[in-house]
């Protein structure tokens, strides 16, 4: 790629800080020194640059070492009356422009992100016009005649039109669904009812989100308001019917910037209010404020701020970025690059439809996934299903849970279980994966037979790696014949899709197999494919970094090396992401192998950098990398060659990877795919048809494979796909884990 010639670069945070800010200006920082660049850091947003003096710093490779964790913003942020002003973006011009910086990477709002353009377009005047006062030489300003931008947006809300999602974001909707969580609990006890209100002035994605991720019973959101003028009776009836099913708490989620069909504002004491008074229930608020944006990143907040971080650098490279203001955002996994204004402009014709109460319009312009969660969530929120049409024929399709157990599977399981009732099917749960389709555990599931597993980790179904052979199958076509299965759900991993593959194989021999069947990707190695990512994987990454940070704080107290071995077979996806989002210094992965050598450069890499004053090391390890160079032969290798430098620890995290309750992101992605393989089990069975599929997330859109093409996509030696799009982030956590520039 060709690339402009650059003397230097600044990066600065504004508007309020947001979880991964310190991830995206490391990046900025080190992908800006690896490229031979000068990079400056800009302590608190627009009033450093306005003050100039020590508050824009140059930065070292070292600067913007141990802060990937960390929440908040290191560098600061600060509201500045003074940039408002053309005095005071002439002494901004004036700061940057005597350093050589006519390059800024902003980190921020709309609001922030704005200024930073008003401060591209004023350039040229604002050098002329300081060359006119004699406060800098023409031979300066003609040598930066133009401004470059390039944004990042730092924001919880998730509300900027150009991306996906916004930094910070994945964080908070982590926040919102523990605490949600934990409330939900103690909402049982009592039997009570509470009202949590969370931010988003003109966004409902945490709200809806949450809503969706924790099972809540009712959302209010800014999108779409209630549709009726006597909403309140509405959404007592939901809550009242619930607790005639059986329930013994009530969620209800909030929006801050919650409205009525008229505009008016839906506060929570409002709400609680409503409730107490119609329903006679105990009934408490919950405004969980600025916890929301507090606290660690998530582990995607880490490596997707990494990621556009590295962009950011690289676009301002780019000859054809130069005076421009573009926005780095994130796209179906992949990085893009759009006119900032334009993004803008767009972020606030959202919330000026609101404000028009053109509802129908905002929701279309949130995009297709918004709206579909949305759709779905009104469905999972019922008391009790519609009942049966009339004459309506009602199928019978079963759901199971196959290979090893993984977070989500059972938040799959509930959506799959109530979208199928609610359209009057009937749904059968099978115990113990595939083994217990042999066996004929086999049972009815109801409505509330599934309520309060959108939370829980595990498998309530039961899981077993069990792939049919031989006599096997003439069990399974008995007990389909027996339980007049008409179509089947398989949740689960990389057996459960060999043995989905192993039925459709033995149509010939047993007709009773020709039903619909379908494969959800529910597996933490993320090792499946026709999908970039699997249910579970999500949370294995977060449960891995918790524990890395963990091990890193013991680590840099006592002088160690940490080789730390994670899961994933033959497939290093949970490697290379914890590795980025960590700051590892070394990731072994099988796709590239290991080598004696690469070991070699990795030990001396390690004894210059203790004997430079390095206080830790972290290699991290995928548990199959290579059969010779084990993670115990690691660790006594490098015990032996760091002699009295720094001792060497390992740490096998084994099954804490599979554990613990799925992540708001496997949540929200397990609801989505159960909703879709529910709705291609009735299209099938209506129309008489057999196919069999597995489905996916790629690029952003749920797509459906056939069955028959499971072969050719992927490599049974290794068990993985074929096609790893995540391997592509490779070069970018080469750069990341450097000792230095050049080394």
């Amino acid at each position: 790629m060709t690339t402009r010639h650059l003397k230097s670069l600044a990066v600065l945070t504004s508007g309020g800080d947001a979880p991964g800010m310190n991830a995206a200006v490391r990046a900025v920082v080190r992908t800006a020194l690896d490229r031979g660049i000068e990079v400056y850091a800009i302590y608190e947003g627009y009033q450093g640059m306005v003050d100039g003096g020590d508050r824009i710093c140059k930065m070292t490779w070292d600067s913007v070492g141990g802060i990937l964790h960390k929440g908040g913003t290191v560098i600061g942020s600060a509201r500045c009356a003074d940039f408002r002003t053309r005095e005071g973006r002439l002494k901004a011009a004036r700061n940057l422009v005597e350093r050589h910086i006519d390059s800024l990477v902003v980190i921020g709002g709309d609001g922030s992100l704005t200024g930073a353009n008003l401060f591209r377009q004023e350039w040229a005047d604002l050098l002329a016009e300081l060359v006119e006062k004699g406060e800098i030489s023409k031979e300066l300003a003609d040598r930066h005649p133009q401004l470059t931008i390039v944004g990042m947006v730092g924001s919880i809300d998730n509300d900027m039109f150009g991306t996906d999602m916004t930094i910070g974001a994945d964080t908070a909707l982590h926040r919102i669904t523990e605490a949600i969580d934990a409330i939900t609990s103690t909402a049982a006890s009592h039997q009570r009812t509470f009202v949590v209100k969370v931010m988003g002035r003109n966004c409902g994605y945490l709200a809806l989100m949450s809503a969706l991720a924790t099972g809540a019973d009712w959302v209010l959101i800014p999108e779409s308001p209630p549709a009726v003028d006597n909403w309140e009776e509405k959404m007592c009836e939901v809550l009242k019917a619930g607790r005639e099913a059986g329930r013994r708490d009530s969620i209800v989620v909030i929006a801050e910037g919650a409205i009525d069909r008229h505009g008016n504002p839906i506060g929570s004491g409002y709400v609680q209010k409503v409730l107490e008074e119609r329903l006679g229930q105990d009934v408490r608020v919950t405004i969980l404020g600025h916890v929301q944006r507090g606290g660690s990143p998530s582990a995607f907040d880490r490596y997707m701020s990494t990621m556009l971080g590295y962009a950011a650098v690289e676009t301002i490279l780019s000859p054809e970025s130069e005076g421009q203001a573009l926005l780095v955002g994130m796209r179906e996994n992949r990085i893009t690059r759009s006119p900032l204004m334009e993004c803008v402009e767009q972020t606030h014709a959202v919330a000026d439809k609101i404000a028009a109460g053109q509802f129908d319009q905002a929701m279309e312009m949130r995009g297709p996934s918004f709206k579909d969660a949305f759709r779905t969530f009104r469905t999972l929120v019922r008391a009790l299903p519609h009942p049966p049409t009339p004459g309506q024929k009602r199928f019978r399709f079963a759901v199971l849970n196959a290979g090893a157990p993984s977070p989500g599977m059972n938040t799959a399981t509930r959506a799959a279980v109530r979208l199928g009732i609610d359209k009057g099917h009937i749904m059968l749960g099978v115990h113990n994966g595939f083994q217990g389709l042999i066996d004929g555990e086999i049972e009815e599931l109801e409505w509330m037979s599934v309520a309060g597993w959108a939370s829980m980790g595990g498998s309530e179904l039961g899981t077993s790696r069990a792939i049919p052979e031989h006599s096997d199958f003439y069990a399974i076509a008995r007990n389909i014949e027996n339980y007049q299965i008409d179509g089947l759900l398989v949740i689960g991993g990389w057996n459960g899709y060999e043995a989905a593959y192993q039925l459709l194989k033995e149509r010939e021999n047993y007709p009773v197999f020709d039903i619909p069947i379908i494969c959800l990707p529910a597996t933490i190695d993320n090792n499946l494919p026709g999908s970039e990512l699997s249910v579970g994987a999500d949370t294995a990454l977060n449960n891995i970094v918790e524990a890395v940070d963990k091990i890193k704080q013991s680590a840099v107290a006592t002088h160690r090396v940490f080789v730390v071995e994670v899961m994933g077979r033959y497939c290093g996806y949970l490697a290379l992401m914890s590795g980025l989002a960590t700051g590892a210094e070394r990731v072994y992965l099988h796709e590239e192998g290991v080598t004696l050598n690469d070991l070699v450069e990795d030990v001396n890499q390690l004894i210059a950098g203790f004997k430079r004053g390095k206080r830790l090391g972290l290699m991290i390890r995928n548990e199959c990398a290579n059969a010779v160079y084990t993670t115990g032969f690691m660790c006594a290798l490098f015990e032996e060659e760091g002699g009295d430098l720094f001792g060497v620890r390992q740490a096998i995290l084994g099954h804490l990877q599979q554990g613990g309750d799925p992540s708001p992101f496997d949540r929200i992605q397990a609801t989505r795919l159960a909703t879709r393989c529910v709705e291609y089990l009735i299209e099938q069975a209506e129309r008489g048809s057999a196919e069999g599929a597995f489905i996916g997330i790629q690029n952003g859109q749920v797509r459906l494979h056939n069955l028959e093409d499971y072969p050719r996509m992927i490599d049974r030696q290794v068990r993985r796909p074929k096609n790893q799009w995540w391997l592509e982030l490779r070069p970018i956590a080469r750069i990341m884990a450097k000792p230095g520039p050049g080394q």
